[in-house]
């Protein structure tokens, strides 16, 4: 059974530490607000969530289509908190050792070489040290001695052996390296993790967090986004835009249009001096919204712009 043993660089260790001490958020109306100050424009479902998820130290499972603004709730979060934002993008493959640490072994070697001659008993407590490991973001959020905001971007990606390993985490937030000892959060990380449900998550992970599914903007929100995101966007025009993607996502496509591709659009319709939105205007930049032939030609016929030209 590994020890408790005090690492001066990776923040606390042991048993009953792992509260935050400061409450960024006083009540559900002050996590609207200060979400807002960082210029995401929230709603009272999003602001409650993480109002609840902070006051009772769980973490965020936001769930939805791609580019809807789950990545940056866990930006606006840290930058309304002040606290350093961690991220471990997740993708297929991912192991303990991108995910928690790993040891630098070619400086290990070195050190090796370098006290050639002595036994391995004396070299031991020399290279498995803390000089010799290399942090990634699970263990960096855990160990540091300062609130975090901990991302885990895209979970949906990994495999179930490394759904596991976070599961782990979560439910301790410790990690114990064998040759040092366990390390426990002396703050617990605000932990947002984000899903674009490629795949069903376990139960024991959502088990775990608060649920928050983001979905498309409608109408009136996402021409707010514009408006915020696009400098010299006209209202009227900011309007068009958002009505026109929202019919465009009533389609069933490959990959509708995201958020951020509605902001492109927009910038977009600026940059080639268009005030108003027509068929011929549409058909010519559609390539801005979507990404693949076969929705471009889908939406053309959809929204008849096939005599737009």
């Amino acid at each position: 059974m590994a020890t408790c043993h005090k690492l001066s660089g990776l923040g606390g260790v042991g048993a009953g530490s792992g509260q935050n001490v400061a409450m960024p958020f006083a009540d559900v109306a002050d996590s609207a607000a200060g979400l807002r100050r960082t210029g995401y424009l929230t709603d009272d479902r999003i602001a409650q969530v993480v109002f609840l998820a902070e006051r009772l130290g769980k973490p965020i499972l936001a769930e939805g289509p791609a580019g809807v603004g789950k990545t940056s709730l866990a930006m606006a979060v840290a930058a309304a908190t002040g606290q350093r934002l961690v991220r471990l993008q997740c993708y297929e493959g991912l192991d303990e050792a991108k995910a928690l640490y790993e040891w630098n072994y070619h400086k290990q070697l070195l050190r090796i070489q370098t006290d050639e001659g002595k036994r391995w008993d004396e070299l031991e407590g020399d290279i498995f040290t803390e000089d010799f490991l290399l942090t990634r973001p699970l263990l960096e959020a855990i160990s540091s001695t300062e609130p975090v905001v901990l991302l885990i971007d895209e979970v949906d990606r990994v495999e179930i052996e490394s759904e596991a390993l976070l599961l782990e985490v979560l439910d301790s937030f410790q990690v114990t390296i064998p040759e040092l000892g366990t390390v426990t959060a002396t703050s617990r990380p605000f932990v947002v993790l984000t899903s674009n449900n490629t795949r069903e998550l376990s139960e024991a992970l959502k088990r775990r967090c608060l649920f928050l599914h983001i979905d498309y903007p409608d109408v009136q929100r996402e021409r707010e986004i514009l408006l915020s995101r696009v400098d010299g966007l006209p209202e009227r025009l900011a309007t068009r835009i958002a009505e026109v993607v929202r019919s465009i996502r009533a389609v069933p496509l490959r990959k509708a249009p995201s958020v951020s591709e509605s902001i492109d659009w927009a910038r977009t319709l600026l940059a080639l001096a268009v005030t108003e939105i027509d068929g011929a205007v549409t058909d010519d930049t559609l390539h801005v919204l979507l990404k693949y032939q076969s929705d471009i030609a889908k939406v053309r016929r959809h929204l008849d712009l096939g005599s737009a030209n």
